[in-house]
């Protein structure tokens, strides 16, 4: 009697063709396209003809696929660190005003256009007007596309070639290695470091103004330490003095991007507090403690920003629309998710985190969030936060959604300040997830 012949599993693997049919999948190529839509078939095909998954899954594991796939790599977050500026999270998360202004520019927009007239304008006028009704002391401003880049540029217009004037205690390391000296020697600027670390006094910078090559005085906010005990600096009003008498601008770098002061951050320094104490040009930067998008922002003397404005480096610098029209909307708009978090009342934080903590059953404890992004060092955010296993995070990092704790003394700790309210649910059913995945 004859063998019933073998029939190869594989041939129940579905075409292509057929895969691309289905409805979901379908709908998935406008927003994912084709070449994504394809790759993830490919990859569910493969799968089932290395014989990982059965013939008859892949249907549904193509459809899952899309279905939790996005267009871009980049993965929503739900911070529960307890960070508000959280660098590896793009700092600054943008407000409801900047997300709708992001998206009506999406498309073709006014942004060098005169409408009326049908002749080009200026690029980011309505964003430049918004900043200077936020910050009145400046006579005008202009924005790039990150702080670096607005002190790569004031440092070329102002002291390529020249001496660039800096205390020693003030020339800090940024984020990821860079250096704010290396930043300032690839303009071809000459550093003159004058005073020690702990101590500079304005006869430091007397002393460097005899040199008749100084393009600007820098005075840089340690944003991401500080120097405690026997200490010295200048005072901005000292520095305007001695810049006036010898005709060099005084340039204050105040990094975190404060319009005005704010009462819970006495020591963190502000645009207009800056100006009117002396300065000439403020450096600032757009995407942490002012809320809105990745920018540089140059604010002070009419004569210094159009100087900068007017330089070639300029055009290889600038803004991009989405973020003019993000950061118009930020500094225009309703204050930004960042100022709520910052504010947060400790109360409610308490009442939102002992329900959570009930609702999976662990205890909740003190916890101190941060401003971050190198603002305000030390300086602690009173809050609460929900003590879960520390293997936990590993999951929560990698669960949907996707969730990132602080995980401290042996401990998962998921701090809701940064987290929007409406949200506490989300984070609730990941946690959920987490703990039963255990």
């Amino acid at each position: 009697m004859s063998k019933p012949p073998v029939t190869d599993p594989r041939r129940r693997i579905p075409r292509t063709d057929a895969l691309l049919a289905l409805p979901a999948v379908s709908a998935a190529r406008a927003r994912l396209g084709d070449t994504a839509i394809r790759d993830i078939i490919r990859q569910a095909q493969d799968a089932a003809r290395r014989g990982e998954t059965p013939p008859d899954d892949v249907e549904r594991i193509v459809v899952e696929s899309v279905s939790a796939s996005y267009a871009s790599s980049i993965r929503p977050v739900l911070n529960a660190t307890g960070v508000v500026v959280h660098t590896n999270l793009g700092r600054a998360p943008l407000s409801p005003a900047a997300l709708d202004a992001v998206g009506a520019a999406s498309g073709y927009v006014d942004v060098e256009l005169d409408l009326e007239s049908g002749t080009r304008s200026k690029r980011g006028a309505a964003t430049r007007s918004a900043l200077l009704r936020a910050c009145p002391a400046a006579e005008d401003a202009l924005m790039v596309n990150n702080g670096a880049a607005a002190l790569v540029l004031a440092t070329t217009a102002l002291a390529a070639g020249r001496a660039v004037v800096i205390s020693r205690g003030e020339m800090i390391e940024i984020g990821a290695g860079f250096r704010l000296t290396e930043l300032i020697a690839s303009t071809g600027a000459r550093l003159h470091e004058v005073g020690t670390t702990n101590r500079t006094h304005a006869r430091d910078y007397a002393d460097a103004l005899t040199d008749d090559d100084v393009g600007a005085i820098l005075k840089v906010h340690p944003s991401n330490f500080r120097v405690e005990g026997f200490t010295s600096e200048t005072s901005l009003s000292e520095l305007r003095g001695l810049g006036r008498a010898h005709g060099v601008p005084v340039v204050a770098d105040i990094g975190s991007g404060l319009l005005q002061p704010d009462p819970l951050l006495p020591d963190e320094p502000d645009a207009t507090t800056t100006l009117e104490s002396g300065a000439d040009l403020v450096i600032a930067s757009g995407d942490k403690l002012l809320g809105g998008p990745q920018a540089g922002l140059l604010l002070g003397d009419a004569a210094l920003v159009q100087r900068l404005a007017k330089h070639p480096l300029a055009r290889a610098v600038r803004a991009d629309k989405l973020a003019l029209a993000a950061m118009e909307a930020t500094v225009g708009g309703p204050r930004p998710p960042v100022w709520e978090y910052l504010h947060a009342d400790p109360d409610r934080l308490r009442v939102r985190t002992e329900s959570l903590g009930t609702a999976v059953g662990f205890p909740i404890v003190a916890h101190d969030g941060r401003v971050g992004g190198g603002g305000a060092p030390g300086v602690p955010l009173s809050g609460w936060a929900v003590r879960l296993p520390v293997a936990t995070a590993a999951r929560l990092r990698v669960g949907d959604p996707v969730v990132l704790p602080r995980v401290h003394d042996d401990a998962c700790l998921v701090d809701l300040r940064c987290v929007p309210e409406a949200d506490d649910v989300r984070v609730l059913a990941a946690i959920r997830q987490a703990l039963g995945a255990s």
